[in-house]
């Protein structure tokens, strides 16, 4: 093989994160010869500085509350300290084996990883240090980083997302900017670990993307956890002391904390990558694509975060996994954006799939009808000390468009949720399907009995 040969493939992708590796394999179980750029580690945000560390850090939380907590139970157990070496040790542990893993898949793939940041060129070339990678097609990948806000400098005190994961100690009292998926998290997390913690969210409400039932729900247990919320706040700046950060609140008196966690959302990785220069079409930063994930240059796609709307790796895994069987000529369907379960690890768990009640109202009119499940009628939830409901969005007398949950585990639930949402059922479809007791499970059930009009456990 000629040294041309060696840098010309069927696909080329930059980046490795969710998207671009899933994209990658794909297309290599489909024959094609795929080269895979990543100029850090396989895995990208989501395994390294994203959804596995941080779920990692939740489950810590989870046990140090069962720890604090196990007197309710009958269990007297005591949580001595937070030892984050330990937690670290075993976040890290983690993401190790799935990192290795995914090694092995890129090469049992035969995929070509190429190490270093890569740059598009033109519609069929990426340029990786002195070497040009060329591809028929080309997809780009490139992810997200944690955003800040102007005026606003990280370092010391003042941190986003990828810092606070490798904190090596628990601060006394935390101040989250942003209340929005990340931010609920950490919150979750620090307040678990024994902080004070105050989050401060300059929309109405908690998860202004979630149905507004929900950020009810959670703001009251995070009341409950003794978390404080300040909704509808702004601050016009901070300043990180000798001993302190001090932020400066609009309209507000001025709040002290150890630590400032900024987390306002994740922006596109496109700076500088050759794509402005190539013809790509951008908006704001994000690529835009059509439905087919196709990018404005023929031949050019995107996928991930990259790409305006959810910024979900499971939501980019299926964007990768789609692409590489357009370019392979299989004519995938095109991937239904309102039908990608949404989960948020906070306690308690958010966990939702189709259109809020509001979304559906604007749609619909008057033709939309809701039922709330309240988790007190559910005998799991109970065992579990867990408060929440589950909420129907329905057309009436037609489909369900809509599964929103907020309580413990109800991620766990969002599967069925999400088949029910996709499949368009009528809750008399899924009121006739036998759910194990007893299990959270069972609360999907019961509420489809009651908006199918057999409220066995529900007051009507």
């Amino acid at each position: 093989m000629s040294s041309a040969d060696a840098s010309t493939f069927d696909l080329v992708i930059l980046g490795g994160g969710s998207g671009g590796y899933a994209c990658a394999f794909r297309a290599a179980e489909l024959g094609l010869r795929v080269a895979l750029i990543e100029k850090d580690k396989l895995g990208g945000t989501c395994l390294h500085r994203g959804c596995i560390p941080t779920k990692a850090l939740l489950h810590a939380a989870e046990v140090a509350d069962s720890a604090r907590e196990g007197a309710k139970f009958g269990v007297h157990t005591t949580l001595e300290s937070i030892d984050m070496a330990g937690v670290h040790a075993y976040k890290d542990g983690v993401i190790a084996r799935l990192y290795k893993g995914l090694q092995g898949l890129a090469t049992s793939h035969q995929v070509e990883f190429i190490e270093g940041e890569g740059r598009l060129t033109s519609p069929t070339e990426v340029t990786v240090g002195e070497r040009t990678v060329t591809g028929s097609k080309v997809v780009l990948a490139t992810g997200s980083y944690a955003k800040s806000i102007p005026g606003l400098t990280v370092g010391g005190r003042v941190m986003t997302s990828d810092e606070a994961l490798s904190l090596d100690h628990v601060p006394e009292r935390v101040v989250v900017l942003g209340g929005g998926v990340i931010g609920v998290e950490f919150a979750s997390v620090f307040a678990s670990f024994g902080a004070q913690v105050t989050v401060l969210e300059a929309l109405p409400r908690l998860v202004p993307a979630e149905d507004e039932a929900i950020s009810k729900q959670l703001e009251r247990s995070f009341k409950k956890r003794k978390i404080t919320v300040k909704t509808g706040t702004r601050i016009a700046g901070a300043t990180d002391g000798d001993h302190a950060v001090t932020l400066d609140i609009e309209g507000g008196d001025p709040l002290e904390a150890d630590l400032l966690l900024v987390a306002v959302g994740r922006g596109p990785v496109t700076d500088g990558l050759g794509y402005d220069e190539v013809g790509v079409a951008m908006d704001r930063g994000f690529v835009t694509t059509n439905e087919r994930l196709e990018t404005s240059v023929p031949g050019v796609y995107a996928v991930g975060d990259i790409v305006p709307g959810l910024q979900l790796a499971h939501r980019g895994f299926a964007q990768g996994i789609f692409v590489a069987e357009e370019i392979a000529g299989l004519q995938p369907a095109a991937i239904n954006e309102s039908g990608i379960p949404r989960v948020t690890y906070c306690e308690p768990e958010i966990a939702s799939v189709g259109l809020t009640e509001q979304q559906a109202r604007e749609i619909h009119g008057d033709a939309v009808e809701t039922y709330d499940y309240n988790l007190g009628g559910n005998g799991k939830s109970q065992i579990l000390g867990t408060q929440g409901f589950i909420k129907l969005v329905r057309t009436k007398d037609g489909p369900v468009l809509g599964v929103h949950m907020v309580g413990a585990r109800m991620g766990e639930q969002i599967g069925e949720a999400q088949l029910i949402v996709g499949w368009e059922a009528l809750p008399d479809d899924v009121a006739p399907l036998i759910h194990a007791h007893p299990t959270q499970n069972e609360a999907l059930g019961e509420a489809h009995l009651a908006l199918a009009g057999k409220p066995l456990h529900a007051h009507g």
